[in-house]
C-alpha cells in the first residue's frame, strides 16, 4: 500500500498543477509517466483491493492527460486517452473515478461541439452510481446536462437542469472526496451557469453569474479565473458594452501572469476578438485591445 500511497500523492501534485495553469504538454507527459508506474505496480502480487486502487489511479492519471489535451485543444488525443481511462475506471469498480471519466467525456464533446454526444455523456454521469449516492456528484452531472441542452438549443431544458444542479449542490455535505473534485463547488457552478446563460442569449444574467464566480474562485485557480473572466467579457460585449468588455478581457492576461495560455483559453479569447470587431470594429478601445492582445499573444 505504500507504493499506492506514493502514486496517489504524485497524482494529487498533478491536479494542483492543473489548478494553477491548466493543461500543458509537460503535464500530460507527467500524467502518462505516472500511469506507466502504476501499471508496473499491477505486475506485482497484490490483493484485489490494491489492484482496484491501482486501476483507479491509472484511470485518474489517464484522465489528467486527457484533460490536458482538452485544454490544449488536441481533441483527438484527448479522446483516445478518455477511451483508455474508461477501461481502467471499469476495472477499478470505483464510482467516483467512473464519474470523473463521464464528466470529461461531456467536456470533450462540448469542445467538439457535438451536442448529442455531450448529452449522452452527461446523462451517463447523472445516472451513475456516484451521482445516485452523493448530491455533490449529482449536481456535477446535472450542470453538464444543462450545458448539453444549451448546446442543442433547448434553453428550457437547460434552465431546468441548471436549477436542479443548483438545488442539489445546496444539499451536499462536506464529506471528504477525491482531490480532483476540488474544482467544483458554488464558484464553478456559477461559472458554468454563465456559459449556459451566454449560450442561451441571457447575457445580463450571465454577467451576474460570472461576477459571482469570480468572487469565489480561489486566486490560485488561475485557469478557472481566466475562463470565468472570458465569460464576463463576452456577456458585457453582447449587452452593448464593448469598452468595458475589452477592459475585462485584458484582465485575463494579468490573471495568467505570464503562464502559457491553454488552447481552450486561446479559443475563447479568439471568439471574443472576432465578436468585438464585428460589433465595434473602428473604436479606439478595439484598436487598444488588438495591441494588447498581439503583445501578450506573442509571449504566452
Amino acid at each position: 500500500m505504500a507504493d499506492v500511497t506514493r502514486a496517489a500523492a504524485g497524482m494529487n501534485d498533478l491536479v494542483k498543477a492543473d489548478d494553477r495553469q491548466g493543461g500543458h504538454i509537460s503535464l500530460a507527459s507527467a500524467a502518462l509517466e505516472g500511469r506507466a508506474k502504476v501499471l508496473e505496480l499491477q505486475q506485482r502480487n497484490a490483493s484485489e483491493r490494491v489492484r482496484r486502487a491501482l486501476y483507479a489511479l491509472a484511470a485518474e492519471y489517464t484522465t489528467i492527460a486527457a484533460w490536458s489535451c482538452i485544454d490544449l485543444r488536441d481533441l483527438d488525443t484527448a479522446q483516445r486517452h478518455l477511451y483508455e481511462s474508461t477501461t481502467f475506471a471499469g476495472l477499478s469498480q470505483d464510482p467516483a473515478t467512473a464519474m470523473r471519466v463521464w464528466i470529461n467525456m461531456a467536456m470533450l464533446a462540448y469542445q467538439r461541439k457535438s451536442g448529442t454526444e455531450q448529452l449522452a455523456a452527461a446523462q451517463a454521469a447523472v445516472a451513475s452510481q456516484a451521482a445516485r449516492r452523493d448530491p455533490f456528484f449529482a449536481s456535477m452531472g446535472r450542470v453538464r446536462l444543462a450545458l448539453a441542452h444549451s448546446t442543442l438549443g433547448d434553453p428550457r431544458a437547460a434552465k431546468r437542469a441548471l436549477g436542479t444542479a443548483q438545488e442539489t449542490l445546496r444539499k451536499a455535505d462536506d464529506d471528504e472526496r477525491p482531490r480532483w473534485t476540488a474544482f467544483y463547488g458554488p464558484a464553478e457552478l456559477n461559472h458554468l451557469a454563465a456559459i449556459i446563460l451566454n449560450n442561451n442569449g441571457r447575457s445580463a444574467e450571465a454577467e451576474a453569474m460570472a461576477h459571482r464566480a469570480l468572487a469565489e474562485i480561489p486566486s490560485d485557480f488561475q485557469r478557472n479565473r481566466a475562463l470565468a473572466t472570458c465569460q464576463l467579457a463576452q456577456a458585457q460585449l453582447w449587452q452593448g458594452e464593448p469598452e468595458q468588455a475589452t477592459i475585462t478581457a485584458a484582465a485575463i492576461f494579468t490573471i495568467m501572469d505570464g503562464a502559457p495560455l491553454p488552447g481552450r483559453l486561446r479559443t475563447l479569447i479568439g471568439d471574443f476578438h472576432r465578436d468585438l470587431f464585428r460589433l465595434a470594429p473602428s473604436t479606439t478601445y478595439a484598436r487598444d485591445w488588438v495591441d494588447r492582445m498581439r503583445n501578450e499573444w506573442s509571449q504566452a
